[in-house]
């Protein structure tokens, strides 16, 4: 039987089709140097995979010239696995640093000779036997700060000789304690301790091929011939040495497309240079420059504010900054909220997440983001004591954990043998590695673990649940998916610093400490650092896509004097209404909470220990001043308001925050406002709907205020 040919002109259409206008334009865009900047859930990943898919359908690209690059094995899997569901399997994504190992493997032994070096996991020992060489004497988090301005170092392909003139022409303080001179000195140690351990480490692998490229001209003419075609993502976060390589892959071509953002240019501590980008068109004359500006992430509401938040920066951020626009349809008004310490601060976020919980909103779709990991463990506390699992994002990566190697190591041994029942023995294997049906009372490292285990018992089930499915399959997934670094989703809520969280989305965002000296953080002193602290927050922003809060606490431990003011960043956000963008929705205004609370119960006078009771002002066991039936008639009120503003109802208010106010009674909006978690409406046409309603309860109750 004939099958007819499909013409090359319809595949071709059906790749652009589902395109924004601008995007059609990145696809569209050959024969130059192209700069897409490409803004917050923009949409930048579709655009570029259909850029390259486009090429191909239309004879423009060959596919097995093509090569892009990203920062992260996730982000390269994630484009591979488009790519592969757009025709294009035999393009090759990887980041910086796997396609430079690649290309080292295959010419050292040409260059060189003999088998190339073992590449060093990570630096720690290595730096940590230099200095022990030097007589230095360095704790843990001292040698992570030793460790990074390495990294920095090496990523600005600096010697030890030219490292001190470097950081002091670059305002790079001194590194645990060590001045500049004894930086150099263990650089040029650690030196030596690669050598004589015949390693490499991550930075090598790129300053090699530099090398070779740069000094053999047929290794320059084999990789160029290979990948004629370059796609760069993430431009913001390229260095100097990854930008060297770039240009010596390059050559005298042009065809290169990169993508990024200035505004979300958060890692120039390690090296990055956002200049690359926004200086694409001096080094790149006649490049072709297109702007994505159509979010389709996050609500009006949350991309009001993140605009907002950017109008104040200062510099190139400013002079090149994106406006987003948002495609999606209205949503709760982000709020912003006080509490007294950072106790409360937790204890009201974990809250909030327990009421979304229960109106059937995953855990895994929620995040707690903040600017250092000491942050996290009040949350993790509060969590833990109300049963909610958590992931804590930023540590090791998921495979590298030593409880999944372990985990993962007895399923590739039990895969040796027959199982009747694989999901049986996965739990049977994992359970001696540590692994229970219910979660441990306790929290940090403890649940950490835990939960680190029961996502693979739960990515198990899900493995096994295929037809035919078999534990050697379960540990060929678990393998594939190490080497992408695609850790499994864990039904928790994620906890995670904002460099952390940079990449990723969540439905529902916290954001706490947002103060001075945590956002922007007390080290940051010049304009330059300062700048990058307003990124920060602009990125933690633009992570949530329906619910956002933002929040920070007067005091760091309760009973502390609150000596603490609101981040600087979020000066003027009062002034700019979060309004809705689509028709016939009321605008709201995005509020400052200011709450008290009390610290002696109103009833027997005797003092308060929880954040619940210094909320509501009085003991849980003391009975409360309010009749039942006026909390009812707030319940039933909240219900119907945020049904009118489709909103969920404990995005208008609490439970709690509902108890509050009945037990302490505000006779107006001065007094509302101060009330936790009602801040936000006292002003609104809701506050005066609450105190309506008071009044019409209040002749039949007694008043103890």
């Amino acid at each position: 039987m004939n099958q007819s040919i499909p013409d090359p002109s319809t595949s071709a259409d059906s790749i652009l089709a589902g395109l924004d206008p601008e995007q059609r334009e990145v696809a569209r865009a050959f024969g130059g140097p192209v700069c897409v900047l490409a803004g917050a859930g923009t949409g930048k990943t579709r655009a570029i995979t259909h850029r390259i898919a486009y090429g191909v359908a239309t004879g423009q690209l060959n596919p097995r010239h093509v090569l892009a690059v990203t920062f992260t094995a996730k982000a390269a899997a994630e484009m591979r696995a488009r790519l592969r569901d757009l025709g294009v399997p035999a393009v090759q994504a990887r980041t910086f640093h796997a396609a430079a190992l690649r290309q080292l493997r295959h010419f050292w032994p040409r260059v060189v000779g003999g088998p190339m070096p073992e590449i060093m996991p990570n630096k720690f020992a290595g730096v940590a036997e230099a200095c022990a060489r030097l007589h230095m004497s360095v704790d843990r988090a001292a040698l992570r700060d030793v460790v990074a301005e390495v990294e920095w170092s090496r990523v600005s392909m600096l010697t030890p000789e030219n490292y001190p003139e470097a950081a002091e022409r670059a305002r790079r303080p001194g590194v645990a304690g060590f001045g500049a001179r004894s930086i150099s000195r263990i650089l040029a140690q650690y030196e030596e301790v690669k050598k004589e351990r015949s390693v490499l480490d991550f930075e090598d692998v790129l300053l090699h091929m530099v090398g070779f490229l740069s000094e053999r001209a047929d290794v320059a003419r084999e990789v160029r011939a290979q990948y004629r075609h370059l796609v760069v993502d993430e431009y913001q976060d390229v260095s100097t040495l990854q930008h060297a390589l770039l240009r010596l892959w390059l050559g005298p071509s042009t065809d290169l497309c990169v993508v990024g953002d200035a505004a979300q240019t958060i890692y120039t501590f390690a090296g990055a240079r956002a200049s690359f980008l926004l200086d694409f068109g001096r080094e790149f004359r006649g490049a072709q420059t297109i702007r994505l500006e159509r979010n389709y992430r996050s609500t009006p509401q949350i991309v009001r504010l993140a605009n907002t938040v950017l109008d104040g920066a200062r510099g190139r951020t400013r002079e090149h900054r994106l406006t987003l626009v948002s495609q999606r349809e209205t949503g709760p008004v982000p709020v912003i909220e006080t509490y007294a310490d950072d106790v409360a601060e937790a204890e009201g976020v974990a809250e909030r997440i327990a009421a979304r919980m229960a109106e059937g909103h995953p855990a895994s779709g929620m995040a707690v983001l903040f600017r250092t990991n000491s942050q996290s463990e009040a949350v993790e506390e509060a969590l833990t004591g109300r049963g909610i699992g958590y992931l804590v994002r930023g540590g090791d990566r998921f495979f590298e954990r030593q409880e999944v190697r372990r985990g993962v190591m007895a399923l590739r041994a039990a895969a040796r043998l027959e199982a009747e029942d694989p999901a049986r023995m996965v739990r049977d294997v994992l359970g001696q590695q540590g692994w229970a049906a219910e979660p441990p009372a306790a929290s940090g490292a403890v649940r950490e673990r835990w939960d680190s285990l029961n996502a693979l018992v739960n990515l198990a089930d899900t493995v096994l649940a295929r037809p035919g499915a078999d534990l050697p399959q379960l540990v060929r997934e678990l393998e594939e998916r190490a080497e992408a670094q695609s850790a499994p989703e864990v039904d928790g809520v994620t906890l995670a610093s904002v460099h952390a969280a940079k990449g990723l989305e969540w439905s529902a965002v916290w954001l706490i400490g947002a103060s001075d000296g945590l956002l922007p953080i007390s080290m940051a002193q010049t304009a330059a650092e300062i700048e990058e602290e307003r990124r920060l927050l602009y990125v933690a922003l633009t992570r949530a896509r329906d619910l956002l809060t933002v929040s920070w606490a007067a005091a760091r431990t309760p009973g502390s004097r609150g000596s603490r003011k609101p981040s600087r960043f979020l000066d003027g956000v009062e002034d700019h209404p979060a309004a809705p963008q689509s028709a016939g929705a009321s605008a709201r205004r995005t509020g400052r909470r200011s709450a008290s609370v009390h610290t002696v119960c109103r009833v027997c006078r005797g003092g308060l220990a929880t954040p619940h009771e210094s909320r509501i002002g009085r003991h849980e066991t003391c009975p409360p001043s309010y009749p039942e039936e006026l909390l009812d008639a707030l319940r039933s009120w909240r219900g119907g308001r945020a049904g009118q503003l489709r909103i969920p109802p404990h995005s208008l208010l609490t439970d709690a925050a509902l108890e509050a106010i009945a037990e302490r009674d505000p006779q107006d909006a001065a007094e509302l406002v101060r009330i936790p978690g009602a801040g936000a409406v006292a002003r609104e046409a809701e506050g005066s709907q609450i105190l309506a309603l008071l009044e019409k309860h209040r002749p039949d109750r007694q008043n103890p205020r």
